[in-house]
């Protein structure tokens, strides 16, 4: 018994013939829409970078503190007190100097008046320091303690107050001035001559103890 072959169909697919033109016996092609885009999604968020710290307000330039005045320039004082604020401090400080002369007149230790300073007491007030800073002027048994620097500024302040009162002094300030100051300047130069003659002499050996 024969087999049977299966039967082949060949169709003709193209479109067009050998010289170009079209078929009329081509399948009819459907159109396809055009494809519509799919729809993407949204892009991911950036990162935010966290927020930097804001750089500090500039701060307005300070004064510069004021500079020591330079050598040979008198340095800027501030401004005095008025005329009211004196006044009213010299009242509290009278009322309080005389609470302390009724307290030493109570208590028997000092003058029953009160002590008013005169120009006169100024000078002597300075003259007794500087007995005391060149060692004339000492409780009994008690060793001198020279402080010769401690003088010298002593005499200077008198010298100083002499010259700013020229023309405003009476004859008697005017002689006791003049008195203290020749008295001090001798005392003063003789102690410090002491001084030179007692020290030792440049160049000089220093002194042997002998055993």
């Amino acid at each position: 018994m024969a087999e049977k072959k299966p039967e082949f169909v060949i169709s003709d697919r193209r479109r067009f013939g050998t010289e170009g033109e079209l078929r009329s016996d081509s399948p009819a092609t459907e159109e396809k829409p055009p494809a519509t885009p799919t729809p993407q999604p949204p892009p991911a968020p950036q990162a935010v970078p966290p927020p930097t710290e804001k750089a500090a307000a500039p701060q307005p330039p300070q004064a510069a503190p004021a500079a020591p005045a330079a050598p040979g320039q008198e340095e800027e004082l501030p401004p005095p007190p008025t005329a009211e604020e004196q006044h009213e401090q010299d009242q509290a400080y009278k009322a309080s100097g005389k609470k302390i002369d009724e307290m030493i007149a109570a208590a028997g230790r000092g003058p029953t008046g009160p002590m008013e300073m005169t120009f006169e007491r100024v000078v002597e007030s300075f003259y007794m320091s500087a007995l005391i800073q060149m060692g004339a002027l000492r409780q009994e048994g008690e060793t001198p303690r020279v402080d010769i620097i401690g003088a010298r500024q002593t005499i200077d302040s008198l010298t100083v107050l002499q010259e700013k009162t020229k023309g405003n002094l009476t004859d008697r300030e005017k002689t006791l001035l003049q008195n203290v100051l020749f008295e001090l300047r001798m005392a003063w130069i003789e102690i410090t001559n002491a001084v030179a003659t007692s020290g030792p002499k440049p160049g000089a050996p220093p002194p042997i103890n002998k055993k």
